[in-house]
């Protein structure tokens, strides 16, 4: 065992002044009146932040059972201003003719909207107490509306969308909520139920008033759900589901409330702050647009992802609980302390996902945390930050209209990979001191990244300002490399440099371990890198070893070298983690060609298949090989080696001992499927329902093999898929492979009038689905006649990014460009760019992530 070192920075106390952002002490001051912008800028919300205190709505909505009936609505927005001088701008993105009437302080007033936004004049308000009553029909953007259920989902900016109201984050209020619903519908909202009341065919429910909240926090959910109720911790719980299947039921409702419990335990006793609002219910939601999402009082998950079967992998049963935890940990990281502005969305997110992890040390028992953080998060982290649209973790915001175009992977992966080195760079229980006076400090508040790093400032001698310029205020991943000087078999010098992946001379500050592998021992050691050059002192004098590892820790981030001259020595690796470091390793430079051709790695992904115990980097090595082999081979090169590699995962699913391992194999097996032998095994699968022996095999794996065998064009695909349809009992679940049986036709004019659909804003309601029709549409066996589809997809993102969810962009993207790797592909997205110069520079840089397989493809492949 060897000591872990600390970075050695010294910084003098005044290197950081970070002012204060507080609004509490700021008196606000007359000015020029502010422009109308769409949006919400930056500039009217600081002034709002300015002069309004203590907000509340009072709001009715009648929800109809039709989805297609308008939904009347009214509000009360009581507050107290500050400063009356010029006209107030309350936020609402819908049309004028969904405004019936304005009332300020009891006066009925003209409408006036103009420019997404309704102005009171300044004659019509006072200082101190104001109320402003708005009967309205509400916008239907953001309340996916089903044939029977409903719910909101307002993050970032999309409350105004819904119904008038100040939308931004730093303008807390508390809601009260009355909902009138068809009388066999259930709700559920912020705030527990106060009473209801029911009226001939329907009833009205009123809700409490709410905790203070921020607008995008503000939810409710309607429609024909079931409820679950349990006592846990002392704490009851209600849970809201569509689920049918028994099985699942059966399988995952204890775990489901469990895990909340363990979640909300370890949450209480990391912070010493208690659960800090009136209740904690959730609900699942079919084909929910994220994974999960925050709302006090009403968590909403994606119901795939809460209700699991027999066949559930480790990696299903892993995301489940992180997923629950992640949720849960935003109760304090995001719900309780709130970014003042959304270019510090990352805060709540990064706290999330690095509570969550270590929340799973405890909801699962047999996880290996070190494991799961590392293939949790730095594939995610290096899929973005290699490219060239790579974006750093904290970024410049004018206008909350672009908020959405802030998340994605370097907030979710990236920045806790950054949190980790932070915390051991000051130490953990510094680290978690700093945290719990933050959370103190900011309750029931706001907070910016600046008022954070000044906490952690005072706790640690580290030069944090040059710390979080590079790793948080910048984009990309050092690039490291070495050389080892040996003489009579041992080293006499060992040298490890860093440069910018894009060639930059830049430094960044970190933590990482070096494995010297030998016969019969791994010595361990760590690397100081504080500098551009550093000499691992510690190795010099030992004996050469048969095979150095970097990052064997999985730690350190960045592009490390591998030692490809004994890749034999990985497999022999005895602690996983070792092995699913050096697995990331060449892979990425792979991608980077540096070292190791395609094909091989493919054929080492196919070897260690064979010989990885540990599921969780079996599935790792099963995704590059079918990556590998489906975007960094030519056509050719695949239909000659397709029979051999079907021929070997079928021989080590065999050889596998855990029905898990098994599955995941299968799966491979399945991705892959290029010969004829292949697919009637597949379909004589499918067809009898008869997994093979040892894998577990659900409804939901039937319906995928169905697809699968579709999008090959197997005979009588068109046939499968009905006969699929009818096997399906959930609703739910019958009405998404209606949905993608179009994108998975034989007739090319079929899938044309699909694709042609997506250009109207009502057909892409359902997100999650798109994606996925997406993926299958795009196959690279479907590619020579959905490349005609490319331009027209980017010609679409701009509307999409407005008019779809956060994520909706970037999975709209990767969905369409993740299987090609032509030139001709290539040349498509170049000329796009080209052709828009002043495109907006996120979106631009959404499709260059999108877009990297594609360029690097075209160096790959040969």
């Amino acid at each position: 065992m060897h000591k872990k070192n600390t970075l050695a920075f010294t910084i003098p106390a005044l290197s950081l002044s970070l002012a204060l952002l507080s609004s509490c002490s700021r008196t606000p001051t007359t000015s020029a009146p502010l422009p109308v912008e769409t949006g919400v800028s930056q500039n009217l919300a600081e002034h709002r932040r300015d002069i309004l205190r203590n907000i509340s709505y009072d709001m009715q909505l009648h929800l109809p059972a039709s989805k297609t009936e308008a939904i009347p609505a009214s509000e009360t927005i009581t507050f107290d201003l500050r400063d009356n001088s010029q006209a107030l701008q309350i936020d609402f993105k819908e049309k004028r003719e969904n405004i019936q009437l304005v009332k300020v302080n009891g006066k009925e007033i003209p409408v006036v909207l103009e420019k997404e936004h309704i102005l009171i004049p300044s004659q019509h308000l006072k200082k101190g107490k104001n109320q402003v009553q708005i009967d309205f029909t509400a916008g239907n953007l953001s309340l996916n509306r089903n044939a029977d259920f409903l719910y909101t989902l307002l993050v970032p900016d999309r409350a105004r969308t819904v119904f008038p109201c100040f939308d931004q984050p730093d303008l807390k209020a508390s809601f009260k909520l009355a909902l009138t619903l068809p009388q066999s519908w259930k709700a559920l909202a912020n705030a527990p139920l106060q009473d209801s009341v029911v009226t001939g065919t329907t009833k009205t429910y009123r809700y409490q008033a709410s905790d203070t909240i921020p607008t995008y926090l503000f939810s409710f959910v309607a429609g024909d759900f079931r409820k679950v109720s349990q006592m846990e911790g002392g704490r009851a719980m209600h849970f809201y589901h569509r689920e049918t299947d028994s099985s699942k039921l059966l399988l995952s409702m204890g775990p489901i409330f469990s895990i909340h419990r363990d979640a909300l335990t370890f949450m209480e006793a990391y912070t010493r702050i208690p659960y800090p609002f009136q209740k904690f219910d959730f609900v699942a939601i079919p084909d929910f647009q994220y994974g999960g999402m925050e709302h006090v009082g009403a968590i909403d998950y994606k119901a795939s992802t809460l209700f699991l079967d027999e066949g559930a992998t480790k990696d299903q049963l892993v995301a489940r609980s992180n997923l629950i935890a992640h949720e849960t940990a935003h109760m304090w990281f995001g719900d309780l302390v709130t970014m003042r502005w959304f270019n510090d969305v990352w805060m709540k997110e990064v706290f999330a996902n690095f509570m969550a992890d270590k929340i799973s040390k405890v909801t699962m028992a047999d996880s290996n945390y070190d494991l799961k953080f590392l293939i949790d998060h730095f594939p995610a982290a290096y899929g973005v930050d290699r490219t060239a649209g790579a974006n750093p973790i904290r970024q410049k915001l004018n206008n909350l209209q672009d908020a959405g175009s802030l998340y994605g992977n370097i907030i979710y992966h990236k920045a806790p990979i950054v949190m980790r080195q932070l915390e051991r760079l000051m130490g953990e229980e510094e680290f978690k001191e700093g945290l719990r006076l933050y959370l103190k400090k900011y309750a029931n508040g706001n907070a910016a990244w600046p008022e954070l790093i000044e906490i952690l400032d005072a706790r640690t001698p580290v030069d944090l300002k040059a710390w979080n310029q590079v790793w948080v205020n910048e984009s990309g991943r050092p690039q490291i490399d070495y050389d080892m000087q040996t003489s009579n078999q041992k080293i006499t010098s060992f040298t490890i440099s860093q440069k910018g992946e894009d060639g930059s001379e830049r430094l960044w500050p970190q933590l990482f371990e070096v494995a010297l592998v030998y016969q019969d021992r791994i010595e361990e050691l760590t690397v100081n890198m504080d500098k551009g050059v550093v000499q691992l002192q510690e190795a010099v004098g030992k004996a050469a070893p048969s095979f150095v590892l970097f990052n064997s820790s999985g730690q350190g981030y960045g592009l490390f070298p591998v030692d490809s001259g004994n890749l034999a020595a990985i497999g022999k690796l005895q602690s996983p983690v070792m092995r699913a470091s050096a697995y990331i390793n060449l892979y990425e430079n792979m991608l980077s060609g540096r070292g190791i051709a395609p094909d091989r790695m493919a054929g080492f992904a196919l070897q260690e298949a064979e010989r990885e115990t540990e599921e969780l980097n079996l599935k790792i090595l099963t995704g590059y090989l079918t990556e590998t082999f489906w975007r960094y081979n030519t056509q050719e090169t695949r239909n000659r080696m397709a029979s051999a590699v079907e021929k070997k995962l079928w021989d080590v699913m065999q050889l596998q001992n855990t029905a898990n391992t098994r599955k995941l194999v299968f799966k491979a097996y399945q991705n892959i499927a290029l010969s004829q032998e292949a697919q009637d095994r597949l379909h004589s699968i499918w067809k009898d329902q008869k997994a093979p022996a040892g894998v577990t095999l659900t409804e939901d794996d039937y319906t995928s093999l169905a697809l699968s065998l579709a999008v090959r064009d197997y005979a009588g695909s068109e046939g499968i898929l009905a006969q699929q349809l009818t096997r399906i009992q959930n609703p739910d679940r019958q009405k998404r492979l209606q949905f993608l049986m179009p994108a998975l036709s034989g007739d090319v004019q079929v899938r044309d009038a699909f694709f042609a659909s997506l250009k109207q804003r009502s057909n892409r309601d359902k997100e999650a689905w798109i994606a996925t029709a997406l993926g299958y549409l795009h196959h690279p066996l479907r590619a020579e006649t959905s490349r005609k589809y490319l331009r027209e997809s980017l010609e679409l993102v701009e509307e999409i990014q407005l008019t779809g969810d956060i994520f909706f962009p970037t999975n709209w993207l990767q969905s369409t460009f993740s299987s090609y790797q032509s030139a001709e592909a290539a040349a498509v997205i170049r000329q796009f760019l080209a052709e828009h110069p002043d495109y907006n520079p996120k979106l631009k840089g959404k499709i260059l992530q999108a877009a990297d397989g594609v360029f690097r493809a075209e160096k790959l492949v040969e």
